[in-house]
């Protein structure tokens, strides 16, 4: 069984991600199980209802349609094809402030350890590392940064309003 990081421990990863093939049928498998944004659309009236069902995003999509379903979804996926491309972030980012998602957030995809800082800045909590990468490396790089100086998702506040004589309040993870 794979694993994934969730709010900063290894576990192993109990969501599948449904991938249908072009032409295939869009019947959601039974199981914990993260679809593609259409097909929840599309059979959100069947679906919804089901607690092991979850959606991912790909980062061409808008998460503005997820809007009134957010409070039903356990896990909402944000797929990164390439680490280079950066949508997921905004998603993310968007997902948590403007539309209120307090479920895990997670990243899927081409996802390296040396993304995660960032990924949890914008309101990821949980991470499918790259199948080459080690997770526990991984893991390990999320304690690099004991203080971030921008705002960010947590904490919102950037560093020179949190500091007060001196002293640098906690950072809530």
């Amino acid at each position: 069984m794979s694993e994934i990081i969730l709010r900063d421990r290894v576990v192993a990863d109990t969501w599948q991600i449904h991938r249908p093939e072009a032409g295939t049928s869009p019947a959601v498998p039974a199981g914990h199980v993260l679809v593609p944004l259409a097909i929840w659309l599309g059979q959100a009236d069947v679906i919804a209802s089901r607690s092991d069902v979850g959606v991912w995003i790909a980062p061409h999509e808008d998460p503005a349609t997820l809007r009134d379903s957010l409070d039903r979804l356990p896990v909402v996926a944000v797929d990164f094809p390439k680490f280079t491309d950066g949508r997921g972030y905004s998603i993310g980012h968007l997902l948590r402030t403007r539309y209120g998602y307090r479920g895990e957030l997670r990243a899927i995809g081409d996802v390296l350890p040396d993304q995660l800082d960032y990924l949890r800045r914008v309101g990821f909590d949980a991470y499918a590392v790259r199948a080459d990468k080690d997770i526990r490396d991984a893991l390990r790089l999320l304690t690099t940064f004991s203080e971030p100086y921008q705002n960010s998702w947590e904490p919102p506040l950037p560093a020179f309003r949190r500091v007060a004589r001196g002293q640098v309040t906690e950072v809530p993870r």
